[in-house]
């Protein structure tokens, strides 16, 4: 480790850091617009000037490697100077628009004006002046308070995977943009907005409705996925004005989704604030109490056994707590009919290192090999693609795929479109078998259109052979990854929401209710099934939007959204995550896990629990994973057990497709939201088809 003197203290760095890097890890804070720790060094802005012994001029510290025996000065007047006179120059062209600038308050070059600038400029001649350019629908531009810092360029091309933005002109002629006035393709394309240092790249929806210090922060989880993201939500009064990303190295580092980010307003449309009764065909507005009334008597009108005529299921995005409370009664009931799987997934609910993200979101960089099997990482899950190419770029991973052919920020070698290549590369008959044999630390990724099809169970036998076979599970490495979308699938799991004996599956429920022998099935949140096959089933749906579900209801009970509430989620990876209140439900709404209780008490069948905690200590009772908190599976004191999973039979050949048609659009929060509607529009067409490295 290099010993160096910074302001005339001798410390120990660690090797390969820059000047910059050293200084900060030593608590001294060094002023910069164009570096960044996540993207490569371009070293444009020269703020980060630094004096070094016996150099006669001063030196940019972010693209200087540390040495031993280096004597550097940070605050000498040298470098007070020549950061003054960078500044300066960065100054020359950029307008005075700070109180009408969506950056202000959150703008590095606001603060570091207020160290460095000064009260007048030398420079006479006219400011330059550059044409907005349109973004899309979600990144806004002010192109002329650009500083040519290229952060919104190198991310594109270096973590986003999809090299649209670029810088054409020379000097003060210099231009970013893109080449041929395109709108934004990333699903990651917001990043940039955080990434500017200046007002240049703004948020389009948020644009001109608050100011950073009106707001309150909370930091809470998103779950319109199943990565778990962590991510803090901007609200004002009751309303939720922004989403931004929480650094979390394990789960999403410092990068959210478009659709994290930008589909909040989806929360404040076509809303259910108020209980609904159906009558006379119609859904009316209904108090608490007749809401349960109609509950209570349309269950008690059951004729013979409740147990066998009573069924539910729960959406993508219930929390742990109502899945709990709603699974509680159904026990009460005595009824198997529950089910999780909106999608028919054939997952095993046996054994959790059959549907977990075992190598962890994390993990992904410790792997050499990655065979994609059903799945199209870059819509399905945008943060776990982002950490695929991150690990393409370190070099020496092979990517192949097994699937529906997709548009991946990376290449990837082609296998074939179903099952009978995976039976190939099971006999070894493949040529890829050689290269998974060679690997060291092989990773596969099972993704729900492989598993959401009659024979996935068996498609889920022959991806635990491969990893088993090929060495993907060995010496603390599990490589057998199961790709979840919907955030309340593994937590649903975990709590045993599944079938019992005898039980029905979603299939089966909505194959009873069609023909009878179910009566009553309860939606919790459950929108992406085919509702018209709910028959002349009495429907009860509990949610926070008006989507499909609450269309087919007999009796709607107006629920949560996730930013509206104290709840549990776990991610893909197995690792248990909670929410926190930022605004609170609107109207009669009411946190989901509180109406089940209410529900349980109106139907004769009261809960053992009358608070949150004691609700969650309950759920620890029912699966021990509860009890440890931001722990991912492959990092808890008790390992997950790698055992059979699955079933045995014949694969059918047909192809294997993908569980996401429109990123933009894949839940009723999004489905509400009038920016993801203009990014559908914007980005579903042809001439967007293919914008990946792959492409």
């Amino acid at each position: 480790m290099p010993k160096i003197t910074i302001n005339d203290i001798e410390v120990e760095v660690a090797a390969g850091l820059t000047v910059l890097q050293a200084c900060e890890a030593v608590g001294i804070e060094i002023p910069r617009f164009c570096y960044h720790e996540r993207l490569s060094i371009s070293g444009n802005c020269r703020m980060c000037l630094v004096e070094m012994e016996p150099s006669p001029r001063p030196v940019a510290s972010c693209a200087l490697p540390v040495i031993d025996d280096m004597v550097i000065h940070t605050n000498s007047p040298m470098v007070e100077k020549a950061r003054k006179s960078a500044l300066e120059f960065l100054l020359i062209n950029h307008p005075l628009d700070c109180p009408i600038c969506d950056q202000g308050g959150e703008c590095d070059l606001q603060d570091i004006t207020m160290a460095y600038g000064a009260d007048q400029s030398r420079f006479q001649e006219n400011k330059r002046a550059v044409r907005e350019k349109d973004f899309g629908p979600l990144v806004g531009s002010a192109m002329t308070r650009c500083i040519h810092c290229t952060r919104c360029v190198r991310f594109s091309t270096e973590v986003a995977g999809v090299e649209e933005m670029g810088a054409t002109g020379r000097g003060e002629n210099t231009e970013v943009g893109t080449y041929l006035q395109m709108a934004l393709s990333s699903e990651m394309s917001g990043n940039m907005i955080d990434l500017c240092p200046v007002g240049a790249l703004t948020s389009k929806p948020y644009a001109f409705s608050a100011r950073s210090w009106e707001l309150r922060h909370t930091e809470t989880i998103d779950a319109l996925d199943a990565v778990g993201s962590n991510i803090q939500v901007d609200s004002r009064g009751n309303e939720v004005m922004r989403v931004l990303p929480r650094i979390n190295e394990d789960i999403n580092e410092e990068w959210i989704s478009d659709k994290t980010r930008f589909s909040y307003d989806g929360l404040k449309r076509q809303r259910l604030d108020r209980p609904y009764v159906r009558k006379d065909g119609r859904l009316l507005e209904a108090s608490w109490e007749e809401a349960f009334a109609a509950i209570a008597a349309r269950i008690g009108a059951i004729k013979g056994a409740k147990s066998q005529k009573i069924a539910t299921i729960a959406g993508d995005l219930a929390c742990c707590e109502s899945i709990q409370a709603l699974k509680d009664i159904m026990d009460a009931f005595k009824s198997p009919h529950m089910d999780c799987r909106q999608d028919g997934a054939m997952l095993d609910p046996a054994a959790r290192a059959g549907y977990l993200f075992n190598t962890s979101i994390s993990g992904i960089e410790h792997a050499d090999l990655c065979l994609l099997i059903g799945t199209n990482p870059r819509i399905e899950a945008p943060l776990i693609n982002t950490r695929l190419r991150k690990r393409f770029l370190m070099g020496g991973f092979s990517v192949a795929l097994v699937g529906a052919k997709a548009d991946l920020t990376y290449s990837y070698e082609y296998l074939g479109s179903g099952p009978r290549t995976l039976g190939q590369i099971l006999s070894r008959s493949h040529m890829f078998a050689k290269l998974m044999d060679a690997a060291q630390r092989p990773m596969l990724i099972l993704g729900q259109g492989a598993l959401a099809r009659p024979d996935g169970s068996v498609v889920l036998t022959t991806a635990r052979n491969l990893a088993t076979r090929f060495g993907m599970v060995d010496h603390g490495w599990n490589g057998f990854n199961v790709l979840h979308g919907a955030a309340a699938r593994v937590g649903a799991l975990d709590l045993g929401f599944v079938p019992g004996k005898n039980g029905r599956d979603v299939a089966g429920i909505l194959n009873g209710a069609a023909s009878g022998k179910i009566e009553v099935v309860y939606l919790l949140g459950a929108d992406e099934i085919d509702t018209a096959s709910l028959g002349s089933a009495f429907v009860i749906y509990q949610g926070h939007h008006g989507d499909a579900g609450a269309s087919a209801a007999d009796v709607v009970l107006p629920g949560a959204a996730y930013t509206e509430k104290n709840a549990t989620y776990v991610n893909t990876e197995g690792r248990v995550q909670q929410t926190n209140l930022a605004v609170h439900p609107p109207g009669q709404a009411r946190t989901d896990w509180m109406i089940l209780r209410a529900l349980s008490q109106a139907l004769g069948q009261k809960a053992g629990y009358d608070s949150l905690e004691q609700l969650r200590a309950h759920m620890i009772r029912t699966n021990a994973v509860f009890a440890e908190v931001d722990v991912a599976a492959a990092d808890r004191t008790a390992k997950t057990e790698w055992t059979t999973f699955g079933a045995s039979g014949d694969m059918n050949e047909s192809p294997f497709g993908s569980a996401v048609e429109n990123f933009y659009m894949t839940d009723p929060i999004s489905r509400a939201s009038e920016t993801m509607a203009r990014c559908t529009d914007t980005f579903r067409v042809p001439h967007f088809s293919v914008t990946g490295t792959n492409g």
